[in-house]
């Protein structure tokens, strides 16, 4: 009986889902390829010391995935939708940050301004869209995939106008440490980037009562604003964190390669981050939520995606694959299929109770 607790109390555990998902994931590579968690210790072209491999490859690229998580997840937790422009957001983002960095010059001989400065400017463009989107959803009471399908279509079209459809390069090298490595110190920045990231919102969901207020919103709005809460507030909030998350991922983005090409950067990401927030266990229907399975989630994505690359799956099959995935967290997580399951081991019980 103490045993079939414990089990019930591990399954119900929100945790369990990305868990078992990554235990799988890491199962298969083991069975296949042991040498996948092999971490060895090198140079780059710059003669400094950095880990590779593929476990480094996943920590590093699922950091901005991680990051986008903790934004979707409020946004899902608050109004019950998805924010699908969070890749074009990025480039517009993106896009400004570059304006800032070479001016009117696509190739300067030096950064016309501050990283700090564009980095700011990057996060008051993003919250500016997060702010559009949530002003739609919130006042205008527009569904949040078509309010954000807004953004979605016309977004890399207002990144190419902002640098006049030019690619500007970013002359300094100091630029290119926020998505690599900084000399001297062999594991990637964007690990530091959302281990900041992670214990600020954990701080903020510690100290403030805006987890509670999400999750009151998402569950009951007309409850929450008879407990004087302001559920428009609530949700251009969300949509707002959403846009600052979006920032840092653009400033990673963008600076892997230090200039950015509109139609591609962050492609299909929104489908990824909306992904790790269903595979975290958290309803798609907006109230409770889970930050940390959600962060966990990205990453089992990240390993995910690496997983299929290594097994040779072309890029453009990569959305097949992973819309299996959501086939299944979607038909695992309807109600009626979780009664089956659930009288299906009440039968069970009975049967080994007569047998023992």
């Amino acid at each position: 009986m103490k045993n079939q607790n414990i089990l019930k109390r591990l399954v119900s555990n929100q945790l369990f889902i990305p868990l078992i998902a990554l235990i799988l994931l890491a199962v298969i590579n083991l069975v296949n390829d042991p040498g996948f968690f092999k971490i060895t210790l090198g140079t780059n072209n710059a003669g400094n010391p950095v880990l590779s491999g593929y476990l480094i490859t996943i920590l590093d690229y699922g950091s901005e995935l991680g990051i986008l998580a903790i934004g979707m997840t409020l946004v899902t937790a608050a109004s019950g939708g998805q924010d699908i422009s969070v890749g074009a957001t990025i480039a517009i983002a993106g896009s400004a940050m570059l304006r800032v960095l070479c001016g009117g010059n696509s190739r300067p001989e030096t950064i016309q301004a501050p990283i700090i400065v564009a980095f700011l400017v990057a996060c008051v463009v993003g919250m500016l869209c997060g702010a559009f989107n949530g002003i739609l959803v919130a006042v205008f009471k527009i569904q949040p995939m078509i309010a954000t399908l807004i953004l979605f279509t016309a977004g890399r079209s207002i990144a190419a106008w902002i640098n006049n459809n030019e690619l500007p390069i970013v002359p300094d090298p100091k630029f290119s440490y926020f998505g690599g490595f900084i000399p001297g110190i062999p594991i990637p920045t964007t690990v530091f980037i959302v281990i900041g990231c992670i214990i600020i919102i954990a701080l903020v969901l510690k100290f403030t009562n805006l987890g509670l207020y999400t999750q009151a919103v998402g569950i009951n709005e007309s409850s929450a604003r008879l407990n004087g809460i302001n559920p428009t507030a609530i949700k251009v909030l969300s949509f707002v964190i959403l846009g600052l998350c979006v920032a840092v991922a653009a400033l990673i983005k963008v600076s892997r390669l230090s200039t950015i090409n509109y139609s591609v950067v962050a492609k299909d990401i929104e489908m990824d981050a909306i992904l790790a927030v269903a595979l975290g266990g958290n309803a798609l229907s907006g109230g409770k939520f889970n930050m940390w399975a959600s962060i966990l989630g990205a990453y089992v994505i990240q390993f995910l995606t690496t997983t299929l690359y290594k097994f040779n799956v072309q890029s453009d099959a990569l959305a097949a694959y992973k819309a299996v995935v959501v086939i299944l967290l979607v038909v695992f997580s309807a109600p009626t299929v979780r009664e089956y399951f659930r009288n299906m081991v009440k039968k069970l019980a009975p049967a080994r109770k007569e047998a023992a």
